[in-house]
């Protein structure tokens, strides 16, 4: 069966879709109903294409029939189809999500007419970013998700979300400038911008022109990925949006940014001088990234910060230039996708129902809610890497295929990897330990000044914003789309034979790149 002709619709769906909810701007139920149906429509295909793309190789498309490297591309491997799966299905647990804690319906702050658009606009650019068979539509595909997330960064116009959206855009821009500087210096250089045709024409230039390009592209990716040192805007930007948005943006915005790095390193740079670079790239930001994690005392920028550090495992993986670590990469994307998309569900459902993130107020959550307890601790316990779930196995294959690497830096990565794993525990069993088992600040007022030296001092009178005073009771209709998460978290661990062996045949595929090329251009590379 050739599901060729399935390719395109992950894109044009969503967009269509877009344009139909706005359409039906006037009736929230409505855009409720085209979003979710286009959503799972998107979620069937991707199985579909996924299941081909193992089966028979990668499924093209060239839109109007226009063959590469004439026309446009859209390429769905095991590596994209698989990115594009997993994203489809975040992004309805997320928009399932926002639904019932009524971003759209009833938020005051938030503009009824453009949510559900401009979500189906994000959701059609990571889709387009994923199949890309071209470094131009690859650049169209940021673009379309950019534009979008700048409109939900700053949904409800406050000053905060709006200092952050600043920032985001400016950073946003600059690392566009720097793609597309890239972009038209490899067309001047090699008279084109398809991926299959430079796999082979990049080889056939100067060594130093090639590596000029390739750190140009790795760059502009870099930025759109949070590596460090190119990562400071990430926890400033994330933490003021609305908790869907927040999850959205930390599960699907800077994989994309990892996803070009893979694809980009493997097809176009496959003998790359720049592995102790990455390497390099890989620890600190695993390193920096979650000393910042530990610092914080505020849940979301906690999760930001983890987010940026954890980043450095898929780093690893691709600069290690293995099918090991290239498989480990891809799994890692996968658990952190769901995870991280989990934890920040969470955490809004912990400010729902606790009155804020800041761990200095919140307390006792655990007797008052243990779902949320649980719901919180088993992705926690997941990110951490403690056995058996998912994120030990994947940090488990990387730090197996540094070892078997052999080099010096390769084993300085598999210490840093698990003293980044140590201390996600710790940054972990810290927001836990605050949040759910000691007791909230209306607690203590009423049995006396504390003397916890790791809290701030609490007032004898009532504090300005109480944690039971400000809960919203819980509702089922937020509570599942974290349950369906952390459900399929959990499934990570259960299915892991499978999806190793997927990744295994992904990375396989990468490092050959002869698939991908032969599918894009018959005849090969000219």
């Amino acid at each position: 069966m050739n599901a060729s002709a399935l390719v395109p619709l992950p894109v044009v769906l969503p967009l269509f879709g877009a344009g139909l909810a706005l359409a039906l701007g006037r009736s929230a139920r409505a855009q409720r109903v085209v979003s979710v149906v286009v959503l799972v429509l998107m979620a069937g295909i991707a199985s579909v294409l996924l299941a081909r793309a193992d089966a028979d190789g990668p499924q093209v498309m060239h839109v109007g029939g226009w063959p590469a490297p004439i026309g446009i591309s859209l390429v769905a491997d095991r590596l994209s189809a698989l990115m594009l799966l997993v994203s489809v299905v975040v992004a309805l647990c997320v928009l399932l999500y926002s639904l019932s804690q009524g971003l759209v319906e009833y938020g005051p702050d938030t503009p009824l007419s453009i949510y559900h658009p401009t979500f189906l606009i994000l959701v059609a650019g990571v889709a387009n970013a994923f199949l890309s068979g071209d470094l131009f539509n690859l650049y169209v595909g940021f673009e379309i998700l950019l534009a979008a997330s700048y409109v939900l960064l700053t949904l409800g116009g406050t000053a905060d979300r709006i200092r952050a959206g600043s920032t985001y855009v400016v950073v946003s821009l600059a690392s566009s400038i720097v793609f597309l500087t890239a972009l038209a210096l490899v067309y001047a250089a090699t008279g084109t911008v398809s991926l299959a045709q430079l796999a082979g024409r990049l080889d056939e230039l100067p060594s130093g022109v090639a590596l000029m390009l390739q750190l140009m592209l790795l760059t502009a990716f870099a930025i759109k990925a949070a590596v460090f040192p190119l990562s400071a805007w990430l926890p400033d930007s994330y933490p003021t949006a609305p908790a869907p948005v927040t999850a959205v943006f930390a599960g699907l915005l800077t994989k994309v940014g990892v996803y070009a790095i893979i694809r980009t390193q493997t097809l176009l740079f496959p003998d790359s001088p720049l592995s102790d670079l990455l390497l390099w790239a890989a620890l600190l930001t695993m390193v920096i990234g979650i000393l910042g994690a530990v610092a914080q005392d505020d849940l979301k920028r906690m999760l930001s910060f983890t987010l940026v550090s954890h980043i450095g495992y898929m780093v690893f993986g691709v600069a290690l230039a293995s099918d090991d670590g290239l498989s480990g990469a891809i799994y890692y994307v996968v658990h952190h996708i769901i995870i991280q998309t989990n934890l920040f569900l969470v955490a809004g459902l912990i400010e729902r129902r606790g009155g804020s993130t800041s761990l200095e107020r919140l307390g006792g959550l655990a007797r008052l809610s243990p779902v949320l307890a649980l719901l919180f601790f088993v992705p926690a316990m997941n990110l951490a890497g403690i056995p058996p779930f998912s994120g030990f196995l994947g940090k488990l294959g990387l730090m197996q295929a540094g070892v078997d690497n052999g080099s010096w830096l390769a084993y300085v990565l598999v210490a840093g990897s698990v003293v980044t794993s140590l201390l996600t525990l710790y940054a972990m069993a810290k927001a836990w330990n605050r949040a759910f088992w000691q007791p909230s600040l209306e607690d203590e007022v009423s049995a006396g000044p504390t003397t916890d030296l790791h809290r701030k001092p609490v007032r004898t009178d009532p504090p300005p914003v109480s944690g039971k005073v400000a809960a919203v009771a819980m509702r089922a209709g937020m509570a599942g789309p974290a349950a369906v998460l952390l459900t399929v978290g959990v499934a990570l661990t259960v299915f892991a034979g499978p999806l190793f062996g997927l990744t295994d045949r992904a990375a396989a595929d990468l490092r050959e790149r002869t698939p991908y090329i032969e599918a894009v251009l018959p005849g090969g590379a000219p």
